[in-house]
Order: C-alpha cells, then structure tokens, then sequence
C-alpha cells in the first residue's frame, strides 16, 4: 500500500499520539519479564482461523497467541526483517551485476584548486577512420519517452565492447549514477569520451561518472569529454575532476581525490544544429597498473547509498524512536520516494505546537553535493548531542532526501525519467508524471494547515559560482520589515560558517522562468523563509578554505551550521538576530546610495534582479543564448557589491552594545518599528494579502517574545541552552570582545 491512495495519506502523518500509545503498548510487551517469545507466520502452523498467509505475524505473549499484521513493505520502505527494496531500471538500460562501492575518506590537507599554466592544449578531433570505438552504451534513445521499468533493466546478455588483448584502456559506466555513452581511442594513450544526454531529452551534459581498467602506471593519458553544453564551468576556474583507485583504497585507505594537469573546458568544433559543444580536457597518470578506477564530476551518491544509510537508521533502537520512515510516493519507475519524520515523541498535546522545518535534495540527480549536506544534517540531528536533542524537542523536521531517485539510478544530470526538471513542476497537477513534487507539495499544504512552517530549504549544488550560498524569495515590497526579515536566516548562516557560505553571493528574487521551483511555490504557499540552498561543485574563496575545493566532510558540516543557524534564529534571547537586522539595514542604506551604474538610469536594485539561469544556477532549464549579456552584467556588478563588517570592523561598535538589551526594547517598540520600516505600497503585483504595519508589528513581537517584558511566553525548552553555548555564540557574532584567558 503507498500513498496513492486518497483516503489514508500517511505521507504528512507526524509522530502522532496514535503513532505513540501503539510503541507504548509494544514496549510494554517488552519490557515486561515474559516466559517467552516466538515469531511465527500464520501459514507455518496449522490453525483454522488463519488461512496461509505470509502477512499475518502470530507473536507468542503472555502464554498465548497475539495475531498482527506484516507492515506493509511498500509504507514503510526498509524494514529490519528484510532486504532492501530492489533498484529498479527502464527496460532498456543495460546494468552490470558488480556493485560498486567507494570508502568515505577525507584528505588530511586542503586539495588545491588548479592554476592554469596558459599552455593547456585544445584538442580538436576530427572523425577519422583510424579510430577505435573501445566502448559504446547500448542506444538510449531506442524508445521516444519512458515505457517500463523492471529489476536490472534490460535483461539481454551484456556486450563487450572490446577484448582486453592490448594495453588499451577498458572503460565502463553501466552501473547505478554511470552515464558514459561512447569512447574513442585516438591516439596511444589519448581517448575521446561522449556522456549520455538525460534520458529521454538530448541536453543536460553535465554529470559524469564512470570506470577505468587495465591501467599503466607513469603513463601519461589524456581524457577529453566533448560534448558539454554550458558555455563555462568551474573548470576555468581551478576546479579539477575527482579520481578514485581501488588499489589505493584497499592499500592506504584513500578515497576520492581531486587530481589532473593540463584543464582545460573550452568550445570545440563538434557543434551540430546550429548549438555549440564545449570540451573538458585534463591528462593524468594513474598510480597502480592493472588497477580499476573511477573519474567523477562530483563525490557519488547513489540510490543505493540513500537505502543502506535509512536501513541503518531504522535498524538504530534509539534513532529509530525519533525518526519514522515512511514512503511518500512511487516515482515512475516504481522506486520508492522516502520521506522522515524526526521529532522527540510526546504522549500529550505539545507536540501539535511545534513547528516545522522542512528540507529536501536530489531534485537535480547530478548535484551529487547536496546528498552529501544532507547526510550531514541527519548526522547531526540524529545524533545525542545536546542541541540536536534540543531541536528534537522544539520542531518537527520533515524531509525529503531524495526527490528524484529516477534520475539518480540512470545517471541524469537534472531531469526525471519524464524528460522534464521537476524543480520547474511544482504547480504543475501531472501527478503521474512528476509525482514527487505533487506529494511533497501535497505533503507541505497538510502540514500548514496543522502546524506553522518557519523554514522551507531546498538543497542543490551549483556548476558556475564557487562558496555555498542561498536564493530566496523577496516579491513583497510593501514591508521592509518582512523584506529584510527574510535576509536574516542566510546571514547568520554566513557568520557561522564564514569560511564557506557567502551572504554576498545570496540572491532574493522571483523571476518570471522561476515560479515553478519549489522555493517560489512554498513562499507563495505561505511559507516566509523559504530558500534554494546552492553548494558549489567547486570550493571556496572564503576565509581558510580560499582557493581550495570543497570534500565530503565540508559539505556534511554543513549541515551541522544549518542546525547551528537555526537554534540562533529562535534563541529567546533575540541579541544577535537585531545584531543581524541592523546590518542588513546598513547594507541597504549603501545599495540605496548607489543609483545608478556606468550612467545608466537603472537603479541597482533592478539590475541586480536574479541572473540564476541555467548558465549561473542549478534550478533552471532556460537556453544560454543571452549568456555573454549576463556575464558582461555580472562582472558590473560586482565591483558594485557591498561587503560585511569583519570582525574587527563589528568589535569597534562595542559601546554601542553595552546597553543591548533596552536598544532591543526600542527596535521592538511599536512607533520605532513602523518608522524604520514604513513604505508605499509597491505597484509591484502580489499575490499575497496586504499586510498593515500594525500586523507586522504584532508579528514580531509574536514570533520574538522578550523575556524580561512577557513573562511566562517563553517555552521552558528554550531555557535549557547552556551559558557557554551563549558566550561562544555572542563572541562568533561578534557582540562582546573575545576576552583573553
């Protein structure tokens, strides 16, 4: 049973007080000293009420027989008492029976971003009949749309492409993520690679992932992948591919590493219909002969490793209390979309009070980095620390992992099986064919009408920009209460984690080409912090991480400051949000100054309107045709951008804080508030109500209660902080002067 049916959705259901009294009443059968316990299925023992049947349990309690039903596999998804659900593939697709799995390993220094030399080359191949197919992918595209799917797709006998009789490179991708679809031999140690376009279109080049074997070691190759569609990439600017050995792994323990000579990603002359192709080029020389070995545009992860981290999850006796996994949906192949529910379990009332927080992923199959966010957000929030216990008790967190498990399986870089990007579907009333965004919009619409939702975050990774930054949603202009309050989340994202996520690099705007991705429809739902949170492919400019790429645990900490952030965003004590919320109005009266830019009439705040197409973000799926426009743009402004306070800049201000706590008082009064954020009403159309700077009002002083002035408002859980939690807190926002000793 999943969750097509319209009578019982269990896709919204939280830990509910019907969930709890029936685990109260099977860990009271537990706990009790019982003679014994047996587990038995009906059909294993001869009873005339039972017929056969696999599904009913008969469990042996208390000197009887107690009958229950098997949870049903297709609710729940993984269970203890078997495998997990099998991966399934278009009909079509060919599928290699070795299953590949990498170690999780960190460098012990920073991997350095590539520095060009200005003497990389730009091969340019021209057919010739001299070359050598060593590897071609069975025809994808021997169907116009997707048909069917079935367990390890197409079920013919696998083609060797060629004999392993020389020293010739053997090369496959046909397992779970691969998508390489051709490669040449052109020269001795030189091979020319093709990656399949997304099923079912002929665009969106731009993942890779694929394997290596019969290598020599100081052989110098050269690989060059010729059929890229974006104009520019990260790889112009330092970033290197990633390469994976087996035999380092086993000998040393080595993992993924950046590696490569020679980048290069530039226009070749392999364009056809008129659409240009880009190369990326880099030569390497592999460590071990006769080795198996992997190249990959970002750190894999796959379907498969989503299902084994959830099994362990549910196989976890304590995790497994806080964090119910439930099946959302079935995608179109049948795969199963995983939604989790973690809160700390209450047996009364108080758990309908809390609000919701809710996150998702992998709605773009190839932004790989956002997997690796949010398995370091549930790291964190499933862990026993005393601030994830914190956040356990406050909110209820409802989160989507895997949004396009699809795409994932077959190696797509950003569509769905339907050929479409989902993140440009969420309005769209096609259940069947994107059924993930209609459940979890679906998902979201229920839960709002339980509970409020304070934050909506959307993980994706970005092939253009380097740092991790946010995207937003500003199409009120009516309040510059609301508009700066929308700033505030990414801004102490920023101070905590400084060395990686960039306030500057955040944008806060609603195009046209955007109102289907999901941030937009969850703020028009009603939804105030709603972001698209973007993780570069690349690394950071920022701090001590400057000119180095981003690994594995760098993207898991991320998730560890997005828990972080939102404990300083509802801390009672509201010291570093109005901290944040006069810098924001600081920024603004500098972005007001400026009116114009090379004598132009526009002002700044029009031309910096959101340039996140697909040549500069990974929510989107317009052409790159104006992309020398946008980039001419981008590089005005720029030189126009306005930077925060350093630390040193913030402790000068000291004695403007001595007296924090009545400066909080006068921001929170009523004529003070409406002076400082008081505008027209903008002609700008809005779906929203009007909202009165009355309403404003009352809902800042709703949301950010002061203890010393409302006594009894605020909810003893938020009490529990610690006093050092405080002091670290306050010295990294930079409101007292760090003492020595």
């Amino acid at each position: 049973m999943s969750e097509d049916s319209e009578k019982e959705d269990y896709s919204d259901r939280t830990i509910s007080d019907e969930d709890e009294s029936d685990e109260d009443t099977f860990m009271k059968f537990v706990n009790e000293d019982i003679h014994q316990c047996a587990l038995l299925t009906a059909d294993s023992i001869s009873d005339p009420f039972f017929p056969g049947t696999t599904q009913i349990l008969l469990e042996y309690q208390l000197g009887r027989w107690v009958p229950r039903l098997r949870e049903p596999r297709d609710l729940y998804g993984v269970s203890s008492s078997g495998p997990l659900s099998p991966t399934r593939w278009p009909y079509h697709c060919e599928v290699i029976d070795e299953k590949i799995e990498h170690i999780d390993w960190t460098p012990l220094n920073p991997e350095p971003m590539y520095i060009p030399t200005g003497l990389e080359m730009e091969p340019l191949y021209a057919n010739s009949k001299e070359e050598t197919v060593v590897y071609l992918a069975e025809d994808a595209y021997k169907e116009p749309c997707f048909v069917y799917s079935r367990v390890g797709g197409n079920r013919t006998p696998l083609k060797q492409p060629v004999d392993n009789c020389d020293d010739t490179l053997m090369f496959e991708a046909r397992f779970e993520s691969g998508n390489l679809q051709k490669v040449v031999k052109v020269a001795e140690y030189e091979y020319q690679l093709t990656v399949r376009p997304d099923l079912f279109t002929n665009k969106h080049t731009q993942w890779y992932y694929f394997q290596v074997t019969n290598t020599q070691a100081g052989i110098v190759y050269r690989f060059t992948i010729i059929n890229f569609t974006k104009p520019a990439s990260l790889y112009n600017r330092g970033m290197r591919p990633l390469f994976y050995s087996e035999k380092e792994a086993s000998a040393h323990n080595i993992g993924w590493q950046r590696i490569g000579d020679q980048i290069k990603y530039y226009r070749n002359n392999q364009g056809q219909d008129r659409h240009h192709h880009f190369s990326l080029t880099w030569t390497f020389q592999f460590p071990h002969s006769k080795d198996t070995c992997y190249f990959a545009h970002c750190y894999p992860y796959t379907y498969t490793n989503l299902q084994e981290y959830l099994s362990g999850i549910n196989n976890d006796p304590v995790r497994s209390k806080f964090c119910k996994i439930r099946v959302l949906c079935h995608t179109i192949a049948r795969n199963m979309v995983y939604i989790l529910t973690i809160t700390t379990p209450l047996k009364n009332s108080e758990s309908r009070k809390r609000k919701a927080v809710i996150l998702t992923a992998r709605v773009h199959p190839g932004e790989t980095n956002s997997s690796w966010i949010m398995k370091g957000f549930l790291d964190y929030i499933l862990g026993n620390s005393s601030d994830a216990k914190l956040l356990r008790d406050t909110f209820v967190f409802k989160v989507v992992p895997m949004l396009n498990p699809d795409g994932v399986i077959v190696g797509n870089y950003r569509c769905s099986l339907a050929g479409r990007d989902l993140n440009r579907n969420y309005t769209s009333l096609l259940k069947e064919s994107f059924p993930s965004v209609w459940y979890t919009r679906n998902m979201i619409r229920r839960l709002m009408e339980k509970r409020e939702v304070i934050l909506y975050c959307d993980l994706h990774g970005h092939s253009k920009k380097e740092n991790i930054f946010m995207y937003g949603c500003d199409g009120s202009d009516r309040c510059k209460a609301l508009y700066l309050q929308q700033r505030i989340f990414p801004l102490m994202l920023s101070k905590n984690c400084p060395d990686k996520f960039s306030f500057s690099s955040c944008k806060f705007n609603i195009q046209k080409s955007k109102e289907g991705t999901g941030r937009v429809v969850m703020w028009k739902m009603g939804i105030r912090n709603s972001f698209t949170m973007e993780a570069t492919f690349c690394g950071s400019t920022l701090g001590n991480k400057r000119g180095t790429h981003f690994n594995t645990k760098d993207l898991e900490s991320m998730g560890y400051h997005f828990c972080d952030s939102l404990l300083d965003y509802c801390d009672p004590d509201r010291t570093k949000y109005y901290q944040c919320l006069r810098e924001l109005e600081e920024m603004e009266k500098h972005i007001n100054l400026e009116k114009v830019i090379d004598d132009s009439d526009t002002s700044l705040k029009e031309i910096t309107l959101d340039l996140e197409t697909s040549s500069h973000a990974s929510d989107s799926s317009e052409s790159n045709d104006s992309q020398t426009d946008l980039l001419k743009l981008n590089s005005q402004i720029k030189t126009k951008k306005i930077q925060l306070k350093t630390k040193k800049e913030r402790n000068s201000t000291i004695a403007r804080h001595q007296n924090i706590r009545e400066e909080e008082q006068e921001v929170c009064d009523k004529g003070h508030l409406v002076q400082r954020h008081k505008e027209s009403v903008s002609d700008v159309t809005d779906t929203r109500p009007s909202i009165s700077d009355d309403c404003i009002f009352d809902y800042f002083r709703r949301q950010l209660p002061n203890q010393a002035k409302i006594p009894g408002r605020v909810p003893a859980w938020l009490l529990k902080r610690s006093a050092s939690r405080f002091k670290k807190h306050y010295e990294r926002m930079s409101i007292f002067p760090k003492q020595e000793g």
